[in-house]
């Protein structure tokens, strides 16, 4: 019975040995033997030893240059972390070369199937991808728990798969981007900016940088080169000086679009401004109390009010409030998106702006003036024909937003870059990364 299950357990280990040979080869290496080691006296197998050593016939390669080199000594036997077996852990053990590098003299070997140089990884390649792709759909902390190792392991994996796909991404085809900025923190310096392509074929996350000045976003167009510049057609943003400025002296030939949801949120600001003020006036001169509890009535659009604040609002459109003004300014703009010919925007805008400045409601006339400056940005919407916009740069925040939730907030920027070009990027993954089917 002995006998038999000693052939049992070699003929397995032969199968582990020829699926390795057949999955993951390691060129330069020869796969020795395959273990089982059982934990805890009920005799399951805990985990799988791989023995691992170095072709004699193939020499050894200096972990800092490359350059093959004559073997120096070995270092003691160190475990390496591969994917896990029919939910079993299995650790590649290998006793590692240093070479004598006639530049860099002696070194530890490079491994191109371990996750690290310079001899300090501990993870195989296959896995660090392995890790990589599963943080794509769960937090990263859950990643660990679930595989068994560590959140810094599934960082790793991260950020070799990020390094993957920024060097083989393909920029060619971009003709439209979005640039926004992220707030990770209180102040003026906690900010990323994030352009994004807004192709219909290809959105995704194609840069981020650090704060949103001027240097910022122009070191986009630095990395993103003059050629792939002179290709975009459509540019979104917000009206951040800033941006703008970059924008125009960086991508000229480009139309310009302004977002038109914060042009609808300036206008709805200005809006509150003048029922907060009238309110309090009212309040200070002892009338009636009409506009309390009236801030959504004004802001919501009419097809998303609830009876009772539908309600409220038709009683208040009967009085002749300052507020109510405002509201009808505001929602007459409306009309302004729903126009296709440039020309004819253009008259509305006019006649429109004319309008609020006869107005009196200083709030208002002040975004107008905005408007007024900024006339050909806005009316670039209607040459785009509304194909690109800055809700599709708003979604895609979003989306950033939800991956650092997820994470509960990470403590570096560069953890955080790393999981949002992970998440949004869109890039290419090795032949060796794990797919979900």
């Amino acid at each position: 019975m002995f006998w038999r299950a000693a052939e049992t357990e070699r003929n397995d280990g032969m199968r582990v040995l020829t699926l390795l040979r057949s999955v993951y080869p390691l060129k330069g290496f020869v796969y020795v033997s395959v273990e089982s080691e059982s934990f805890g006296s009920s005799g399951e197998p805990g985990l799988l030893r791989v023995q691992v050593r170095e072709n004699s016939r193939v020499p050894g390669r200096c972990g800092r240059c490359g350059q093959a080199a004559p073997c120096y000594d070995h270092l003691p036997q160190r475990a390496f972390e591969m994917v896990p077996l029919w939910s079993l852990p299995v650790l590649f053990f290998y006793a590692r070369r240093r070479v004598s590098c006639p530049s860099c003299g002696v070194r530890a070997e490079r491994l191109d199937w371990v996750a690290s140089d310079e001899g300090k990884g501990r993870l195989t390649t296959a896995f660090a991808y392995f890790l990589g792709m599963w943080a794509k759909v769960l937090a990263w902390s859950q990643v660990a728990t679930r595989f068994g190792t560590s959140w810094y392991a599934v960082r790793m994996g991260v950020e070799h798969l990020v390094a993957y796909g920024r060097a083989h991404q393909d920029l060619s085809g971009v003709t439209a981007i979005g640039v926004d900025e992220i707030a990770v923190g209180k102040g003026q310096r906690n900010y990323l900016t994030v352009v994004y392509q807004l192709n219909d074929s290809c959105r995704r996350l194609l840069w981020i940088g650090r704060e949103r000045t001027e240097a910022t976003l122009g070191s986009f167009f630095d990395w993103f080169g003059e050629k792939r510049t002179q290709a975009v057609e459509f540019v979104c943003s917000d009206m951040w000086k800033p941006y703008l400025k970059v924008i125009r002296e960086r991508a000229s030939q480009a139309k310009h679009i302004l977002d038109r949801f914060h042009l609808m949120m300036n206008l709805n600001e200005a809006k509150d401004e003048i029922r907060r003020d009238e309110s309090r006036r009212l309040e200070e001169a002892g009338k009636c109390p009409a506009l309390k509890k009236s801030r959504w009535c004004f802001l919501k659009r009419p097809e998303n009010l609830t009876s009772k604040q539908s309600t409220k609002l038709s009683e208040l459109l009967s009085m002749n409030l300052r507020t109510v003004r405002a509201y009808l300014l505001v929602e007459e703009f409306r009309h302004f998106w729903d126009y296709a010919s440039p020309y004819w925007a253009g008259c509305f805008l006019d006649e429109w702006c004319r309008k609020v400045m006869r107005s009196r409601l200083e709030p208002l006339k002040k975004k107008t003036r905005t408007l007024r400056q900024y006339r050909a940005l806005i009316l670039n919407w209607f040459a785009a024909k509304g194909e690109y916009n800055g809700g599709m740069v708003e979604g895609l925040n979003n989306k950033a937003k939800t991956r650092v939730k997820m994470g509960y907030g990470y403590r570096t920027r560069e953890v955080l870059e790393l999981a949002l070009y992970h998440d949004l990027g869109k890039l290419p993954v090795p032949e060796l990364a794990h797919r979900f089917f």
